[in-house]
Order: structure tokens, then sequence, then C-alpha cells
């Protein structure tokens, strides 16, 4: 292998490498937006948890106690 070959192939695997190293970055970050996207879906789910069990709750009382509709 001549130098000039071996320089060659040296540049070539720096430029791979420079591209690994981009994409890694670029992975990392859609995972850091993933995570936070995915702990805001956890919080959103616990708060509709809340205001189901909220709401079933509230019509576990007796319905007649409440005056009827205005249509009626």
């Amino acid at each position: 292998m001549s130098q000039a070959d071996f320089e060659a192939r040296l540049t070539e695997l720096e430029v791979r490498l420079a591209f690994i190293d981009e994409t890694v970055n670029a992975l990392q970050t859609v995972e850091t937006e993933q995570a936070q996207r995915v702990l805001a879906l956890e919080q959103a789910l616990r708060d509709l948890r809340q205001e189901l069990v909220a709401l079933r709750l509230g019509q576990a009382h007796d319905p007649h106690s409440e005056p009827p509709p205005p249509h009626y």
C-alpha cells in the first residue's frame, strides 16, 4: 500500500467517522425529544384518569337529586 493509498483510506475513514458522529448526535436529539413527549403523554394520561375517576364518583350520586333539564 502506497503512502497515497494510505492517506486516501485514512481520509475516507475520517469522513465516515464524522458522518457517524453526526448521526449519533442527531439520534440523541431525537431520543431526548421523544423522552420529553413520553413524559408529557404520561402526565396527560394521569390527568385523564383522575378526571375519569372524578366523573365516575360524580355520577354515583342520586340523579333524582338534580333539577330536571330546562326542556321539561
